[in-house]
């Protein structure tokens, strides 16, 4: 039986979705071989080992009787401490963390010290697909199709002139978003001047960098991507939102949002959108899983690359598991795939010398 830690909370804006999609992994892992650890991340930081996964994930943390706990950074005592300072041995750690502090690479990096196999995709490819500069220079260097966009950093001392910036560049709308977040937390679609002030300020709030980018008229499709070396998409999706544009209470809200799985695109436009989440895939050095958001310019069926999610939501209503459901593969299968990869990534990387 595996030992896997189901990690899930964090110092993020999207707390709440992780609790909600380390719910959904922790009823999709096969009883019979693994055995859940669950370890929760406290919004300061803390560690803690929560007496009852149930009860947390439905009251939260904040709510749940939790004792305090560190990973060890420590190859050869993989595992968690307890204050006490009783171990508990760990074979496998399960990151379902959303945005910053679990989705950039950090914990990653952590989980990488304590040479301890774990799901998803590994330190650089974590942090270029949560920065959407660096990730958009990654598509670039890759000759992707993408939307136009710009970068301000720093609250743009002289925010008139940034103003002046982007009215030179596109028409509105614009979308205005956090560099390095998630969740559409911080997004805003922005029709005229003042309601681009205000986005940019929204926006500063969570990231000291803030992405501008130009409206595309079209439709929104998904596409998830699951392996290592030979990474495979699955089908593309369209994203129907209720609201004007696909913002968080569309994708976190039942009834705000609906998929057409699959989308309905010619043929030669659902290759392109697969052969393109693929390439996004390699693009950012990925592994393990991901899911890759593009859209569809009407007229026309260019498609352009928009963003991709090394730790995609794990709702029920979530993409990522719908669109491998339609190609077959059920949720308890699915996140036992995953987990297969991160061992075998571990593998990979574990025959690597590291002496001259």
């Amino acid at each position: 039986m595996i030992t896997l830690a189901l990690i899930f909370g964090g110092r993020s804006a999207e707390h709440e979705i992780s609790l909600a999609s380390a719910r959904f992994v922790a009823d999709n892992l096969f009883p019979e071989k693994y055995r859940v650890v669950p370890v929760g991340l406290l919004r300061s930081g803390a560690w803690v080992l929560p007496q009852d996964l149930d009860t947390t994930l439905r009251d939260g943390l904040d709510g749940s009787s939790c004792d305090p706990v560190a990973l060890l950074p420590d190859p050869t005592r993989p595992g968690l401490e307890t204050a006490a300072g009783a171990r508990i041995a760990l074979d496998f750690a399960f990151p379902i963390l959303h945005g910053t502090y679990g989705e950039d690479g950090t914990i990653q990096g952590l989980l990488e010290m304590a040479d301890l196999p774990y799901a998803g995709a590994g330190v650089l490819a974590s942090s270029v697909g949560m920065d959407k500069e660096l990730m958009k220079a990654a598509f670039a260097a890759y000759g992707l199709p993408q939307v136009d966009y710009l970068v301000a950093r720093d609250a743009a001392a002289d925010q008139a002139s940034l103003v002046q910036r982007v009215e030179a560049r596109f028409s509105y709308p614009v979308f205005v978003k956090p560099a390095n977040l998630g969740s559409s937390v911080g997004m805003t679609k922005a029709h005229d001047r003042a309601e681009l002030v205000s986005a940019l300020e929204l926006a500063w709030r969570y990231d000291r960098k803030v992405i501008v980018e130009a409206f595309v008229a079209g439709r929104e499709v998904e596409c998830a991507v699951l392996g290592n070396a030979a990474p495979e998409a699955s089908v593309p999706g369209e994203v129907v939102p209720a609201h004007e544009y696909y913002d968080y209470e569309s994708k976190y809200t039942d009834g705000l949002m609906s998929m057409k799985i699959p989308a309905p695109l010619s043929d030669e436009v659902t290759a392109r959108v697969r052969e393109l989440a693929v390439a996004a895939f390699r693009a950012v050095d990925c592994s393990g899983y991901a899911r890759c958001d593009f859209f569809v310019r009407e007229p026309g069926g260019e498609v352009l690359v928009n963003e991709i999610n090394t730790i995609p939501g794990m709702t029920h209503m979530s993409a990522f598991p719908l669109l491998w459901a339609a190609a077959g593969v059920q949720s308890p299968a699915l996140i036992d795939r995953i987990v297969d990869l991160g061992i075998e990534r571990h593998a990979v990387r574990s025959r690597l010398s590291v002496s001259r």
